[in-house]
């Protein structure tokens, strides 16, 4: 898709009437200083989303979807506030403030050990606005949306105690869930499917359908290309397809940021447009979290290494995985959850391709890989659980599924999450 021009939500994505569109550009990130001039465009949301991806690492919670809240938080904060913004040439300035304050006081309130760089990333910000009401309202306006919105999530379930609400596992059976080596850990992320989600009505509103049965063509498959390609010491597996399952075996979050990082900077629009990106993806993935928490505790579904070490009709109980087994239920992938949702949201707003772009991965150090469109990255995370040993392919689709189907309701809902104020979705021609 070129990047000459604003692109249109698809029609699927038309149905609530969201206010979401958001156009796209490139832009080069710009430390401002307190005697810098006003910073280039775009400059203020990837110096903020740097300072949340900063924040995010040095304070991280144990559990990924309190950090997904964190983003999601201060981001909602920012578009609302950026939105608020009056027409005229202080526009610009309003949204760049308002943007800084709203993602600064929200970090500061849910990592407040990072207090002192995020005072003097808010410094550097204000420092390169020109002073002014502009300036002043736009700050204003972070500092109250950045309270509303704490104020609405208080209490949502969504801390590391309430995700990893205890899990009574049921008594071993063919196909039910139980704790993996190594360690054979007590589940985790139970306590996600109790969280309140930003826009689904409920947890099993998009619930997947039942995985196939243990005794089906298709599971017999599944486990048989996991039992070959997943092994620790495959014969069948080639270097690249491990390197794939190593480079996607960190968590999504992380794997996550230096993609939607590419997608702000090279966005059309303005502050408000590339803030309401990055919350909409995080509202998101949120609500994606609870949805694959739902599913999985719901099935309960084992996971490949206890099928191949106990119940498959050749068992062996040597079997290990490439990679160490989460600590939860097989079906659907949390991982493919996450990649669905992200695509769908990217694809969306962005456009599927875009120019070349390099990542890289903290679980396989010195490793780059190179993607031009956001379904490559979901295609490797279905191949890479695979080829880990710790998902069946199944297990995958149905994870993308799932994204993908909550992403579209974050979308269409999107108007509920981040207020008024936006451009109206047009359809496609």
């Amino acid at each position: 898709m070129p990047l000459s021009g604003p692109p249109r939500l698809r029609p699927a994505l038309l149905a609530a009437g969201s206010a979401a569109l958001l156009a796209l550009t490139a832009a080069v990130p710009s430390a401002a200083s307190p005697s810098a001039p006003a910073p280039a465009a775009g400059s203020v949301v990837l110096d903020w989303y740097d300072a949340t991806a900063r924040t995010v690492a040095a304070a991280a919670a144990p559990t990924q979807i309190t950090n997904s809240r964190t983003w999601a938080i201060g981001w909602i904060a920012a578009a609302r506030a950026a939105r608020e913004a009056p027409g005229g040439s202080g526009r610009g300035r309003f949204q760049d403030a308002a943007v800084a304050s709203a993602v600064h006081d929200a970090l500061v309130a849910l990592a407040p050990s990072r207090r002192a760089d995020l005072d003097a990333a808010l410094a550097a910000t204000l420092g390169g606005i020109p002073d002014g009401p502009a300036e002043d309202r736009g700050v204003a306006a972070g500092a109250r949306q950045a309270a509303a919105v704490l104020a609405e999530r208080a209490g949502d379930g969504l801390d590391p105690a309430s995700s990893n609400t205890p899990f009574s596992v049921p008594a071993a059976a063919p196909g039910v869930w139980q704790p993996t080596p190594d360690g054979y850990a007590p589940a985790i992320q139970y306590g996600n499917r109790l969280g309140r989600p930003f826009l689904l009505e409920r947890a099993d509103q998009f619930r997947p359908g039942p995985p196939p049965a243990l005794d089906s063509r298709r599971y017999r498959a599944d486990l048989a290309e996991v039992r070959a390609y997943g092994s620790a010491d495959s014969s069948v597996r080639t270097p690249r397809q491990t390197e794939t399952a190593t480079f996607w075996y960190g968590g999504s979050l992380t794997l996550f940021t230096e993609p939607l990082r590419v997608a702000v900077a090279r966005s059309h629009g303005s502050a408000a447009d590339r803030a309401s990106l990055v919350a909409l993806f995080h509202a998101a993935s949120v609500d994606t979290q609870i949805a694959t928490s739902d599913g999985k505790y719901t099935y309960v579904r084992w996971r490949p290494v206890t099928a191949i070490r106990t119940g498959a009709v050749d068992p062996d109980p040597a079997w290990r995985p490439l990679h160490q087994t989460p600590a939860h239920p097989d079906y659907p992938s949390g991982h493919a959850t996450y990649a669905g949702a992200a695509q769908t949201v990217l694809d969306a707003l962005v456009g599927p391709v875009t120019a070349p772009f390099e990542i890289t991965s903290p679980t396989a150090p010195g490793v780059r890989r190179t993607y031009t469109a956001w379904s490559g990255l979901t295609r490797d995370n279905v191949d890479a659980r695979v080829w880990s040993g710790i998902h069946t392919r199944t297990a995958d689709e149905a994870g993308v599924r799932l994204g993908e189907a909550v992403a579209r309701h974050t979308l269409r809902n999107a108007d509920r999450l981040l207020g008024g104020g936006g451009r109206g979705v047009q359809p496609s021609p």
